[in-house]
């Protein structure tokens, strides 16, 4: 039988990470998401995430506002970041491959993760509650983020390739 559960947004985060002229990496956030997630008997079986734009954070307003612009999530065009899974593959234990299709700037390509799923555990107020860790890379050109420049030395100021980690609480519905 299907198991739903909502994303517990007040405990979880949706992180990234690019490489900044060649020699270190800029870390950031969405604030703001929801979602769901879908299993059976234990198992992952689904996941849809819906992130908000607009709710990305570096640390740095004025490199938060370029973000948002038109170079890079053109978040007045294209509000929403949604990720909707196609299949999900258990590897071994408690790791799944989640292969689906991700949404950004009205460009849908698809994409796989890696998620480790932890164990359920009902919290003091009496609610079930499961989390997972979810990683992978993808190159932010595939969905027209190609702003750039190149630096003297022939580096780029921001790398193609961006990493992320998902770390998601869920409550069972």
């Amino acid at each position: 039988m299907a198991e739903n559960w909502n994303i517990d947004a007040s405990h979880s985060s949706v992180d990234f990470k690019v490489r900044h002229m060649g020699i270190s990496s800029v870390k950031g956030s969405f604030d703001k998401f929801t979602g769901g997630v879908e299993t059976e008997a234990g198992q992952l079986k689904a996941v849809k995430v819906t992130i908000a734009a607009s709710s990305v954070s570096t640390n740095d307003a004025q490199r938060d506002g370029h973000l948002k612009s038109a170079d890079f999530f053109d978040v007045d065009n294209h509000p929403e970041i949604v990720f909707e899974s196609t299949s999900v593959q258990k590897i071994a234990g408690n790791e799944y491959k989640v292969a689906g299709n991700l949404t950004m700037r009205g460009e849908t390509k698809p994409v796989t993760f890696t998620a480790e799923l932890g164990e359920a555990i009902k919290d003091p107020w009496g609610m079930t509650r499961a989390a997972a860790s979810v990683t992978g890379k993808l190159n932010r050109k595939d969905w027209g983020l190609t702003w750039n420049q190149v630096l003297e030395a022939g580096s780029l100021l921001v790398g193609e390739e961006v990493q992320f980690n998902f770390d998601v609480q869920a409550v069972q519905a």
